[in-house]
């Protein structure tokens, strides 16, 4: 089993001259969640190497068990030190693909062209398929074979306009989650804000916010396995 777990290279919070990245929890807790079911985990981003971390998410009020984890895995700060760069990857080496969130995602991710060529080929391949929280925007200009919008249609999550809210940021962010997958015909569900929420239609697995990260992993575990 191995798994691909795509992150940002992202690190400007648009104008404001804050910096953002990925989310530390969405990244660790998928991590080994997968990691201890024996998969083998290759991480990958738009420029490889170090990828930026939202310095919000390694605040201590957002620590858990598996970040704790994470800063006492010297092997794994290695691999994330030196993701490989999307553009290399091989889809066929891979069982199933895997976006965490944090904001980094809505600005390169969304329009990187690997990114959107992985997803379209990932999900026609019915690979398992999951994004979490503002990784769910990844699924923007992503389209099926036919040309239709790959969300259309099917059951999806991710990050709520009132959540984006909550955090201040709805007039910094290029583009709200929630109205892009509702614009693009995605049948969007959400649970309570901040509680964890997924959807899953067929190999497509996605997650509201840091809170469903686990529950989208083991869901594609379950996939996996099927």
């Amino acid at each position: 089993m191995k798994i691909l777990m795509v992150l940002t290279s992202h690190d400007k919070l648009g104008d404001t001259g804050n910096k953002t990245g990925f989310w530390l929890e969405e990244f660790t807790s998928p991590y080994y969640t997968f990691a201890d079911q024996g998969a083998e985990i290759v991480l990958a981003s738009p420029l490889g190497g170090q990828p930026p971390l939202d310095p919000s998410s390694d605040e201590p009020g957002f620590q858990t068990a598996t970040t704790e984890r994470f800063k006492g895995d010297s092997a794994a700060q290695t691999l994330l030190a030196n993701t490989v760069r999307l553009d290399g990857i091989n889809l066929d080496d891979f069982d199933a693909v895997f976006y965490p969130g944090g904001h980094g995602p809505l600005w390169d991710l969304t329009e990187d062209k690997h990114s959107i060529a992985l997803i379209e080929n990932a999900y026609q391949q019915g690979k398992p398929l999951g994004l979490v929280c503002h990784a769910s925007g990844a699924l923007r200009h992503a389209k099926n074979i036919d040309g239709s919008f790959l969300v259309k249609g099917k059951k999806v999550t991710g990050f709520t306009n009132s959540e984006e809210d909550a955090v201040q940021l709805t007039a910094i962010v290029p583009y709200l989650v929630e109205d892009v997958l509702k614009q693009n015909g995605g049948i969007y569900t959400k649970g309570e804000d901040w509680a964890s929420h997924i959807a899953i239609d067929g190999n497509l697995v996605t997650g509201q916010n840091p809170a469903s990260s686990q529950a989208v992993a083991e869901a594609m575990l379950t996939l996996l396995k099927g």
